[in-house]
């Protein structure tokens, strides 16, 4: 098991996001400069019972050290059988739970960010987490409110119920995904707890991400819509530099090709257009190489191609 983090300086932590931090994606944020990468979003029922497809979302690469796990859910007693079974698996040293999905799907099953209506229970689940857990570190996701912003009770409950470090989404449910992010309201939290403070939302640049770390004096930075089509964002931090090669951000692309294929064979390739349309933004002829590997299902014929574009063709000047 690894040691419980250490925020003597800045954190750059992957965010998990739904169909995009899967296994692949996280190995190559690690090894190009994220200091903590977390699971995609997993159920507390699925993993409760059993569930196959579940149980592989847990796997992690041997270079994510630490490795957080996300969890959601509303029921203290199957919240308590999902970490029961964490506690038999090895490799993970961070339960995370997730307060803070405004996803309709989850909210409506009481989890995620439906949690901030009802703060006792939030806390109950947290403590459940906490008292239950084998694993070094418990840290909790949350937004500033479901439809009011009321972080400072919210941010209050967290700390009080045990979670060793909070991070921050500084929008509510009722703002989702579109409300301008309250930076301001991260740095209250800050101010107002004793765990370590991690900022989130809208961090889509090196020079933001160093101005939200100023602004509200957290202790690190979540980055999850900011590293897709990105993820050297990661490497730009972890290095001091906003200058980025394109020759480094051709190795990331390619490695994270090749871990696609690695860990999901075949199918890996459709699964990787995606991947290219985001990362292919900005470059000259990314219309046409889009257009291309849409209808290319061989992996070697596929890397071939990406591999002569990004390391051939330039960024258009704007």
């Amino acid at each position: 098991m690894t040691e419980k983090l250490s925020f003597n300086t800045p954190l750059y932590i992957l965010a998990p996001l739904a169909g995009f931090t899967d296994l692949p994606f996280r190995s190559v944020v690690k090894k190009f400069g994220a200091d903590l990468t977390v699971s995609e979003m997993i159920s507390s029922n699925a993993l409760a019972y059993g569930s196959k497809k579940t149980i592989k979302m847990l796997e992690r690469s041997p270079n994510e050290d630490p490795y957080s796990i996300q969890i959601a859910g509303a029921e203290v007693d199957i919240v308590r059988q999902a970490v029961e079974f964490l506690n038999t698996q090895e490799n993970i040293d961070i339960i995370d739970f997730n307060c803070g999905c405004p996803v309709p799907k989850v909210v409506g099953h009481g989890s995620g960010s439906s949690l901030l209506r009802d703060l006792p229970q939030m806390g109950r689940l947290i403590e459940t987490i906490k008292k239950t857990s084998n694993k070094s570190t418990t840290s909790v996701k949350i937004r500033l409110g479901f439809e009011e912003k009321n972080h400072l009770e919210i941010a209050r409950i967290v700390q009080e119920s045990g979670a060793d470090f909070i991070a921050v989404h500084g929008r509510t449910r009722a703002g989702k995904f579109k409300a301008e992010v309250d930076y301001d309201a991260i740095g209250e939290i800050k101010a107002s707890v004793n765990i370590p403070v991690v900022a989130n939302g809208d961090i889509d640049s090196f020079d933001k991400a160093q101005w939200v770390l100023k602004h509200t004096e957290a202790d690190g930075v979540m980055i999850g819509r900011g590293a897709v089509g990105a993820p050297w964002i990661f490497h730009q931090l972890k290095t001091g530099s906003a200058d980025i090669d394109l020759m480094v951000k051709h190795e990331i692309i390619m490695e994270h090709f090749d871990k696609m294929i690695e860990f999901y064979g075949l199918k890996g390739v459709p699964m990787f257009r995606k991947h290219t349309h985001t990362y292919s933004k900005g470059y000259e002829g990314a219309s046409a190489l889009r257009e291309k590997v849409n209808h290319i299902s061989d992996p070697e014929q596929y890397r071939e191609v990406i591999d002569e574009f990004f390391s051939t063709n330039k960024l258009v000047k704007r």
